[in-house]
């Protein structure tokens, strides 16, 4: 007989696991800035700490990070609303479905920088981080809802209507859990998504007070300490969002039986 153990991982193991990964990636950041040492190129962690600090105590900064902040959480949460709105009425009308097939499969193939440009000669400036942001959002939202709409049980379906538990109860008991897995993983891939795209549309439309418009000023003004420090700035922004965004998903799935 061969007996096998399975290694049983706790919170505590994986989160040390993470923080040594990241410790191993400064790490390289350190040895390619001490092979390199030309800080006009590649600045160290220490550096990059030292200036995130001192731009932290200025009131731009801050200023700075929630413009940034709500730009992604408006295209986020229109593009959440317009992609479940979406799924729901193409996933129960082929005809819908043919009429904004082609539009949404235009949207995915166009380059980003390209919905940027166009949204800088159709609206103000500080208005394109959230449209691109929603247009992003937009189709990933719809695929998701709509795949889980696709996949839901047909059994549990046939059960609703022979008790005839009526479309409120049939969304809420037999739709909702089914969907939402599907919902939970489109939001913080739509979440990541957001950011990238937000914080590029700031910077080509060089969106005043906004992480996207320092990051650009900082490729003018060749100061590289800055650039690495607004961009370490998005990647804990993003990060954070993320998983207070995990975090909900769970929430709202423990009140339909659904463990995320």
């Amino acid at each position: 007989m061969i007996f096998t153990t399975k290694n049983k991982t706790t919170p505590y193991s994986r989160a040390a696991g993470k923080v040594l990964a990241v410790l191993f990636w400064v790490a390289v950041w350190q040895i390619l800035y001490m092979i390199i040492r030309q800080e006009i190129l590649i600045v160290s962690p220490a550096r990059v700490m030292q200036r995130i600090s001192e731009l932290a105590v200025s009131g731009e900064f801050w200023t700075s990070a929630l413009n940034s902040i709500l730009h992604v959480l408006w295209g986020f949460f229109f593009g959440v609303a317009a992609g479940v709105l979406f799924a729901v009425l193409t996933s129960f009308s082929k005809a819908l479905n043919d009429l904004f097939y082609p539009l949404l499969s235009m949207i995915k193939a166009t380059p980003v920088v390209s919905f940027i440009i166009l949204a800088l000669v159709w609206i103000r400036s500080d208005h394109v981080p959230a449209f691109t942001a929603f247009l992003e959002v937009t189709p990933i939202v719809l695929g998701n809802v709509a795949n889980g709409i696709a996949k839901t049980d047909c059994g549990l379906l046939q059960m609703a209507r022979c008790y005839r538990f009526g479309v409120f109860r049939t969304v809420r008991r037999v739709y909702i859990p089914s969907v939402m897995p599907y919902f939970t993983a489109a939001c913080t891939t739509g979440m990541g998504l957001a950011w990238k795209t937000a914080i590029a549309a700031e910077v080509l439309a060089n969106t005043v007070l906004s992480i996207g418009g320092h990051i650009y000023d900082s490729k003018v003004y060749l100061e590289t300490a800055d650039l690495f420090a607004w961009t370490t700035v998005v990647i804990l922004l993003s990060v954070i969002l993320e998983r207070m965004m995990v975090s909900l998903m769970k929430k709202i799935g423990k009140r339909y039986n659904v463990t995320l």
